[in-house]
């Protein structure tokens, strides 16, 4: 049978003025194709065009040292309380051996800081997951200035100018896992599934596939013994519609406390058995997702305005309190962002200038 060819897609020159064709014709990739190396890069040396090249062709990356022993530290000490006061999941694919705690911007203020705040994992998920869109009727005038941080607060003027829309990610999920001794293996599966994709298979990844991106961050050492997670490289090139995922695909990311994986939304994975008799492994995640699409954890209600207000404004904005441009999530026209911050703007026009 002849191999599947990708012909004319994602191809688009324009040297000449006009909308031009590349005919380039690749292999697409499925289950068959050969599996692709999962890279190591460390967080001293490694920039976001690093890790995004690297999530690209495998959909998988670790990144070494992400975070030092105090900040696994002070996150373990924030979240294990929640950890020993979580019961076992009422289901399947949680093993009874699992224990969760959520909404943890909120709870533990080096997690929102040190991980979702993390420098590198900001860049990574801004080059994969920010949104651009021309519209030809608003233009930006209204901004303001909290703790040194600017940010829009109202979309104002109608008009005939053509400006581009730039929405940038947002927090998806916040999630700490503790996965004891006996825990079964977690069945593969794909983060995406809450956004109802219906991808086909494509030759190599492009830009406006994804509808996440996650970070897991070690707490503990992770190993194949005591469950570290697995995913299969380059299964989020494939077509949905193809299945079910093999075990025998999987690559496990073994990782030391403060290293991190990160993994596009659209790969299959899952958390691996713990075999051990008396070792826990502790995973902190948290997921990106588009600016403009729903969060999976609510963030509003998973954490109290009172727990989050002295978080830093761009933290804050990341959480969904930032209006996703143009105007995406007002609340009377308005910024959420105000009721955080009541005293910073006065006399406010609403939206549409009026």
């Amino acid at each position: 049978m002849a191999t599947a060819t990708l012909v004319d897609e994602y191809n688009v020159l324009s040297t000449n003025g006009q909308g031009k064709l590349d005919r380039i014709s690749k292999p697409l990739k499925s289950s068959k194709s050969p599996l692709p190396e999962v890279a190591e890069l460390d967080s001293s040396s490694a920039t976001a065009d690093d890790v995004v090249k690297c999530l690209k062709v495998a959909g998988g990356v670790i990144v070494r040292n992400l975070l030092g022993s105090d900040e696994i530290n002070r996150i373990l000490e924030d979240v294990i309380p929640y950890l020993d006061e979580d019961q076992p999941w009422d289901g399947e694919f949680f093993p009874p051996e699992t224990r969760r705690a959520f909404g943890l911007m909120g709870k533990s203020r080096t997690f929102a800081t040190s991980i979702v705040g993390n420098p590198l994992w900001i860049g990574v998920a801004d080059a994969l997951l920010t949104s651009h869109s021309k519209y030809n009727w608003v233009r930006y005038i209204s901004f303001s200035t909290i703790c040194e941080y600017t940010l829009l607060i109202e979309a104002v003027q109608v008009g005939d100018k053509n400006e581009e829309s730039i929405s940038v990610p947002q927090v998806h999920n916040t999630i700490a896992f503790r996965i004891g001794p006996g825990a079964s293996a977690q069945p593969l599966h794909r983060d995406d599934g809450p956004h109802h994709p219906d991808h086909r298979a494509i030759a190599e990844h492009v830009l406006g596939r994804d509808s996440g991106v996650g970070l897991f961050v070690a707490g503990t050492k992770a190993t194949k013994a005591n469950g570290a997670t697995r995913f299969i490289p380059g299964s989020h090139l494939w077509d949905y519609r193809e299945g079910p995922p093999k075990e025998e695909q999987t690559f496990q990311a073994e990782l030391n406390p403060g290293d991190a994986f990160m993994m596009l939304s659209g790969c299959f994975h899952g958390g691996s058995a713990n075999t051990t008799e008396d070792e826990d492994r502790i995973l902190l995640s948290t997921f990106s997702t588009r600016g403009w699409l729903r969060q999976e954890e609510n963030q509003y209600l998973a954490n109290s305005i009172e727990s989050i207000k002295d978080l830093p404004p761009a933290l804050q904005e990341r959480m969904g309190y930032g209006l996703s441009r143009p105007f995406m999530g007002w609340v009377e026209l308005k910024s959420p962002m105000l009721l955080l911050h009541p005293q910073s703007i006065k006399d406010l026009k609403d939206l549409w200038g009026s």
